[in-house]
């Protein structure tokens, strides 16, 4: 069972926590992270391309030259895919690239992101971020100065001062736990968690059998 140190916001120890084995210290699956990574990435896509095709380019109503006598081979209209300025054939259309995933993956996906995060040390507990105001200064020199982390996910359960004041710094992600998820977890070097918001991750990923 790994046991973490919880600090406050100066980076001070103020106690211990123990994380769950089957949530934060399972075998790392890299194949299902890999595989829930790309659904969700899938599903970001827009998938709006559009090119027209013969039928939707305007004009080509006419038959552009008479069928024989020209030399030329017969055309029956300027919009067709062989002219400039014709249709396309077989180009992109509108589609949805998103990929169905089982919440159980997604979960197991998750677990995997987590205990690798753990194993690499590079979680870090808070027992709570205390902000009286939104203040974009004060939390990036908390979490460079205090904290000295960098490209970091923080997750905590609903803070408003938090997730206003970590919008624009660069390189920081503010989550709450019900979005937590493998892409920002992979993607970002630490993961700092609230208390609060370790209990409510372990009993959102706590597997049910």
């Amino acid at each position: 069972m790994p046991t973490l140190d919880i600090i406050n916001q100066e980076k001070k120890n103020v106690g211990t926590i123990n994380l769950r084995d089957d949530v934060f210290a399972v075998d790392v699956n890299v194949p299902l992270v890999h595989q829930v990574l790309k659904a969700q990435m899938a599903g970001r896509r827009q998938g709006t391309a559009k090119t027209k095709t013969k039928s939707e380019v305007r004009g080509g109503g006419r038959k552009p030259f008479r069928q024989k006598g020209t030399g030329n081979a017969r055309q029956g209209s300027s919009r067709s895919p062989l002219q400039p300025g014709g249709g396309q054939n077989f180009g992109p259309q509108p589609r949805s690239y998103e990929q169905s995933t089982p919440k159980e993956m997604i979960r197991g996906a998750l677990r995997s992101a987590l205990s690798d995060r753990v194993k690499a040390k590079r979680v870090l507990i808070v027992d709570e971020f205390k902000l009286n105001a939104p203040k974009t200064k004060i939390l990036s020199s908390l979490l460079k100065d205090k904290l000295q982390v960098n490209q970091v996910l923080v997750v905590d359960d609903r803070n408003s001062n938090l997730e206003l004041s970590g919008r624009n710094i660069p390189n920081v992600k503010i989550l709450r736990t019900e979005g937590l998820n493998v892409y920002d977890v992979v993607r970002n070097e630490w993961v700092v968690f609230t208390k609060r918001a370790v209990e409510a991750i372990e009993n959102r990923l706590a597997p049910t059998s």
